[in-house]
């Protein structure tokens, strides 16, 4: 880091604080011009990529988590908040992989577990388009191994 006034390097932090867009904001000090200036630091936000079934890539979607567990739990009585916390609890998870490469599989057995625990119904609903059910014997299995 150098002043923008003197290109010195000889700076001393006077004030940090959080700011309101989920940055840091540091207040400066140049010691050789003694001039003030403000510094902002953001985290990077670590970009996940998923690995569809079929090899291809694509960026991470959380709307597309929470669209399919909303589509899940339709006329549940299941709030709003709790389905962000769902998604939230997901999100976390998958962000906390060494890899930033995930398979959809993966993904896919997050939010069935998840389901599993807050919803047998909404469970089966995931589960029948996630897993491709094409037969009723396949809801029928299903169904069975949740009893």
């Amino acid at each position: 880091m150098r002043c923008p006034f003197c290109d010195s390097q000889d700076l001393k932090v006077v004030d940090k604080r959080s700011s309101n867009n989920n940055s840091i904001r540091r207040r400066r000090e140049c010691i050789s011009c003694h001039k003030r200036f403000s510094t902002y630091e953001k985290i990077q936000a670590v970009v996940l990529t998923v690995i569809k079934s079929n090899g291809s890539e694509q960026p991470f979607q959380r709307e597309k988590i929470q669209r399919g567990i909303t589509l899940s739990l339709e006329k549940r009585n299941i709030s709003d908040e709790k389905i962000n916390l769902i998604v939230d609890e997901i999100e976390r998870k998958l962000r906390t992989q060494e890899s930033t490469k995930l398979t959809s599989k993966y993904i896919g057995e997050l939010v069935t577990n998840k389901l599993k625990l807050l919803d047998k119904v909404a469970y089966i609903r995931f589960t029948s388009i996630y897993k491709n059910f094409s037969e009723v014997k396949h809801f029928e299995d299903e169904v069975k191994k949740i009893k």
